[in-house]
């Protein structure tokens, strides 16, 4: 059973850093993102930047996360300077 959760956070983690640009990749982040949220690893105010972008393909959620002053603790799991 844990295997199964790890194994399904593993996969949504590399869902979450789809390449920009890739058609529905602003989608698959969402959705990922949302999977993260879920598990109360990001805030509401970071998926709502995901929601955003999430038509966008090509648009990087992280800089507005950051310009918007929230999700700290998710830019820096992602490797994303503050």
């Amino acid at each position: 059973m844990a295997e199964d959760v790890e194994g399904e956070a593993a996969e949504q983690w590399e869902l979450v850093n789809t390449p920009l640009g890739e058609k529905w990749s602003g989608r698959t982040r969402y959705a990922a993102a949302m999977f993260f949220y879920k598990r109360e690893e990001m805030s509401a105010e970071t998926l709502e930047v995901y929601r955003i972008c999430a038509r966008l393909d090509s648009e990087n959620p992280l800089p507005i996360i950051r310009d918007r002053g929230v999700g700290k603790d998710w830019l820096a799991r992602m490797g994303f300077d503050t």
